[in-house]
């Protein structure tokens, strides 16, 4: 419980505008009825739960009503909250976590998505719990088109004692991480967290510089990269969705990252997500600090969100 009281109170905002939407939707309707009904829709899509997994629930939901008779605003909630837990359950049953003990030797991430969703600082946050697990971590500076972006990775690697490699403003970024996988295996490096260029998904030449470097990563070691992490600002909803799409037909994607879930009221994102790209939610960042990354579990992310 104290898990899911901490979780709640970072999604506080999502939290609030479910609990005052549905509030004030029971208090206009009055009874549960049709009306009812078309207000719980457009809560969920409001608050981005996608199109698809809201006429998943609404349909379940109106399903249940009609045959245990319900007329209670307190039960309809609760079986909101039942509904959307067993529809997560069912998509996330055979979802592995973001291994932070890894048996493979060098572990390498790839870790893709646009400017200014926050990929340096959960690259940072992600390095500071594999370091936390006693693991030997390399940051790599594949984000050659920007000054700028070496300089952040740099100063993340010195706050956090971590080894960065890097190459030159300008340089080809593939080169960089050929060198810099180079460099992991020579000196027994445990995981390799590799920072790319905030793409945007528009650009075709860059999407296409990103497979790429997804080839030269199986040249020196084969089989990799293991992970390939989009990062997602959860702020952007369903644009959010729109860009990981477009990612998504460039290279594999095993996995997304939501960043500032604890800075938006459209927390459903997190949810909808999943079953509109068949891309799981791995974990999620829900705070500044080097701590405020937690592992992806839907039970506790819904209970948190209804509480």
């Amino acid at each position: 419980m104290k898990v899911v009281s901490n979780l709640k109170k970072k999604l506080a905002k999502t939290h609030n505008a479910f609990v005052k939407s549905f509030s004030e939707a029971f208090r206009i309707c009055g009874k549960i009825d049709k009306n009812l009904m078309e207000s719980i829709e457009d809560i969920l899509i409001q608050t981005d739960f996608g199109i698809s997994i809201t006429a998943k629930i609404m349909e379940k939901l109106e399903e249940i009503v009609r045959f245990q008779k319900i007329s209670d605003s307190n039960k309809i909630y609760e079986t909101l909250e039942n509904l959307i837990k067993d529809i997560l359950q069912d998509e996330y049953n055979d979802i592995q976590k973001i291994d932070f003990s890894p048996n493979q030797k060098p572990f390498i991430i790839l870790f893709v998505g646009v400017n200014g969703v926050g990929k340096t600082t959960t690259i940072a946050k992600m390095a500071y719990r594999y370091k936390t697990n006693g693991k030997k971590v390399l940051l790599v500076a594949g984000d050659t088109f920007r000054a700028a972006a070496i300089e952040q990775l740099k100063i993340w690697a010195d706050r956090l004692k971590i080894k960065m490699s890097s190459g030159d403003y300008g340089s080809d970024p593939s080169s960089v991480i050929f060198n810099a996988l180079n460099l992991a295996v020579a000196k027994n490096f445990d995981v390799v967290l590799i920072d790319t260029a905030g793409r945007l998904h528009t650009k075709i030449n860059l999407m296409r510089e990103l497979e790429k470097i997804s080839r030269t990563t199986k040249k020196v070691i084969h089989g990799t990269p293991h992970e390939t992490i989009l990062i997602i600002d959860s702020t952007t909803g369903q644009n959010g969705i729109q860009q990981a799409k477009t990612f998504a037909e460039t290279i594999p994607i095993s996995g997304i990252i939501l960043t500032k879930l604890d800075g938006t009221a459209k927390g459903g994102v997190a949810i909808g997500i999943k079953d509109s790209l068949n891309i799981p939610v791995r974990a999620i960042c829900i705070g500044e600090k080097m701590e405020d990354i937690r592992d992806f579990n839907s039970d506790d992310f819904v209970q948190a969100i209804f509480g």
